[in-house]
Formats: C-alpha cells, structure tokens, sequence
C-alpha cells in the first residue's frame, strides 16, 4: 500500500503545528518549511479540519493549531481523514470485480487482514510521538535557531 502525497504531507503540517504549539502555525511558514504550496496545504487542511484534528484561527493573526493534543492524534486518525481508498485488490470493490470467488477468496481475507494489521500499527503512533523523536525538530523547521554549542571552559 502506498499512502498519498495528501496523506504525507497532512502528517508533516501537524508535526509543524505539534513542534510550534505554543504559537499560530500559518500556511505560508509550513509551505516554506517543507518546500511545498500553499494551495496543496489549503487544500489537505480542509479535511483535517472538518474532522477536528485541526482548528483554524481566522484573521489578521490567524492559522492553525491542533485541534486536540498531539498526542490524541494518531497516525490512523490522519490516514482515515486524508486517503480516499483502501482497497488493495481490485476484489476490495465488489462491484468492480467479475471473479467468483469473491465472497470466499482466500486473498481477500488475507488482504483485509494484512489491511487491519496496518491500520493496528498506525493507532499505536501519535503525532506527539513523531516530533518527540527528533529532537532538533524545531530548528530542522526554521521555527528557532541553532542551539548554541557548549563551549569547553579553560
């Protein structure tokens, strides 16, 4: 399965709003960040935020912000709001499909199976637990500068 640029950036725009949680994130600073328009960005956000997983602040000092705690959001919780499809065989839509094994296909059962194993392992990850594991996240973002280097003292 491969997940959509749609889905991977919606994951990156909410480390951005988990890593500059005390502020307003705005659109046009995560697009620089990640090298991405702002358009694509408009467009992800409005799914995020019809779901809850962001609030938007409008505004002369409006943006974004994470609509829960980053560490309420899972990786499901992105993946289920931002990818159309899941199916991974044509036999997934059973309207599409001719075969006749369809209702008793032993690939179809193990495709769903290896689906809801997926799904099981993105529940276990939050966003919090995807910005905590880089530490220099900030910087790496421009939202703060390099942190000075201990100097030895003689």
């Amino acid at each position: 399965m491969r997940l959509t640029k749609q889905t991977n950036y919606a994951v990156r725009m909410l480390m951005y709003c988990a890593a500059n949680a005390n502020n307003l994130s705005r659109i046009p600073e995560i697009a620089k960040a990640y090298g991405v328009s702002e358009l694509f960005l408009f467009k992800i956000l409005q799914p995020l935020h019809k779901a809850g997983i962001v609030e938007t602040v409008r505004g002369r000092n409006g943006g974004i912000r994470l609509g829960r705690p980053a560490d309420k959001i899972t990786l499901f919780d992105v993946v289920r709001v931002t990818e159309d499809n899941f199916s991974m065989a044509e036999c997934f839509d059973s309207d599409v499909t001719e075969c006749p094994l369809v209702d008793s296909c032993g690939l179809n059962s193990a495709l769903r199976k290896a689906l809801n194993a997926f799904f099981d392992v993105l529940s276990q990850y939050s966003i919090h637990d995807l910005v905590v594991a880089r530490p220099q996240i900030n910087f790496l973002l421009g939202l703060e500068e390099m942190p000075a280097k201990a100097t030895a003292s003689a």
